[in-house]
């Protein structure tokens, strides 16, 4: 199969979210001598700083309106994959990708527009031939409109997917602010009371539809759960499928990882011992081998359940352990974390910020890894945190319900401790069973970190999937 992705962003060349990890991993496990691979996305200052590509063939134009776009096509071979890049550097060449240092750009919804019918040409004027396209998120939303709206007939063999990474994303933009789409034929029926929602056109004009976990589509299906879409989901759940997020294991081992003190794995966890001590300590905490640490890394917003955390924190202190958090983002959250904090120095460390080498510490370090979102499509930090004998405790949302087994549901196959109802009380509730386990069943303890280290949800599977997805699309 000729298979094109169409994504705003990629891990090595630029990223800002989980959606590059899937913008990388994905291509790779798709390619094979079967099967050829090829990604669009837009040619970013990020991405112009860092490469200086030759272009892939000769400047192309495209017209909306009384106005006319001159843009080129670069290529880079990356990893046996052809990336191509959309290069107009009038909406491209900016600070970020999607927003300033202040706040979002005004134009975001001509910007990707354009990049999604400029795919389109840049697909023809190479010559290329492909069987699927496969768009993600808001930002090539409009391609599947597009696809189908096409009169030239060289897409007749061609088919869309688009896969939904976060329904709270949907690109919802006046379409008085968007020359490309204004005077498209067929663009009335996707105008709503002079506004265009792109999520909700790639639901109803994409062959298949995708997201990133199987308990996260049937979310998609409640009102809750799509933010409103579910409407149009309903209308199209025969085409609707999850499929669960891989994990890159290159760089999320215990046995490798270069941000580590000691290594270790399933079968000798004595190096996660040192990690904890190294964790205590560049956390500010107190070096106790038996107290357990719990870690979370996040962004601080609601979606991450600070709503549930927050609340209960003065119980929770009263126990015999130790929290660190890390991550950036609402100040209001900081504001409650870093004032916590310096009330609880032996207990609670918080940090304002993010580092590399300080997330997988406490991946490798913690004993327990908090995620008590309020919703979570899929999820990576469980993956990494099962890899590092971390046990996770987590909301019964999106793929944390898919990949984590409460001893409850599964004494035999437990990895992790799981509540479902969205309050602090039964996240305080979760955490106390967890604080069980550990200080009166360390043998269960035990056995719930070496099911987890053995657990594996590779992108080789997904691949798989999406393959069989693919074909069945007629």
């Amino acid at each position: 199969m000729n298979i094109v992705f169409a994504i705003s962003e990629v891990e090595e060349l630029v990223k800002t979210g989980g959606l590059a990890d899937v913008g990388k991993a994905l291509p790779l496990a798709l390619k094979s001598p079967e099967h050829t691979v090829s990604v669009f996305m837009p040619y970013y200052r990020a991405i112009a700083e860092q490469f200086s590509l030759s272009e892939a063939c000769s400047s192309q134009t495209l017209f909306a309106e009384s106005k006319v776009y001159h843009y080129a096509v670069r290529q880079l071979n990356w990893h046996g994959i052809d990336v191509y890049f959309i290069d107009y550097p009038e909406y491209f060449d900016r600070e970020g990708l999607y927003n300033s240092a202040y706040e979002a750009y005004n134009d975001n919804g001509e910007r990707f527009s354009f990049f999604c019918g400029a795919v389109l040409s840049a697909i023809q004027a190479l010559g290329m031939a492909p069987d699927i396209i496969h768009c993600h998120d808001w930002h090539t939303a409009m391609l599947p409109f597009l696809l189908r709206s096409d009169r030239s007939g060289y897409f007749s063999n061609t088919r869309s997917v688009f896969t939904i990474h976060n329904a709270a994303f949907q690109g919802v933009h006046r379409i008085e602010e968007i020359p490309y789409l204004r005077h498209h034929p067929a663009i009335f029926e996707q105008v709503h009371g002079g506004y265009i929602n792109f999520l909700q056109s790639a639901i109803e004009c994409a062959d298949k539809i995708t997201t990133v976990s199987p308990n996260y589509a049937s979310e998609l299906l409640t009102d809750l759960g799509s933010h409103g879409l579910h409407d149009r989901l309903m209308q199209r759940s025969n085409d609707l499928s999850g499929i669960l997020n891989g994990c890159d294991y290159s760089q999320w081992d215990p046995m490798t990882d270069p941000y580590i003190p000691a290594h270790f794995n399933a079968d000798d966890v004595s190096g996660k011992a040192e990690c904890k001590q190294a964790l205590q300590r560049k956390s500010g905490l107190p070096a106790e081998p038996n107290v357990p640490v719990f870690g979370m890394v996040c962004r601080l917003t609601e979606q991450k359940g600070f709503g549930y955390l927050i609340p209960i924190l003065d119980r929770l202190i009263r126990h015999k352990l130790q929290l660190v958090i890390i991550g950036t983002g609402d100040p209001r959250v900081c504001q409650d974390l870093g004032e916590f904090a310096e009330q609880h120095p032996l207990q609670f460390s918080f940090i304002n910020g993010f580092s590399t080498e300080h997330a997988h510490l406490i991946e490798a370090g913690a004993d327990f890894f908090l995620m008590p979102s309020q919703f979570e499509p899929c999820g990576l930090n469980q993956m990494y945190s099962l890899a590092y004998g971390t046990v996770p405790i987590v909301r019964a949302v999106g793929g944390l319900k898919d990949t984590v087994v409460d001893p409850e549901y599964a004494p035999d196959a437990a990895t992790g401790f799981v509540f479902e109802e969205p309050s602090g009380e039964a996240l305080l509730s979760c955490i106390r069973r967890a604080l069980l386990t550990y200080y009166e069943c360390p043998v269960t303890f035990r056995a719930m970190q070496q099911k987890g280290m053995h657990t594996r949800f590779t992108w080789q599977e997904a691949a798989e999937q999406y393959l069989a997805l693919y074909q069945s699309i007629n």
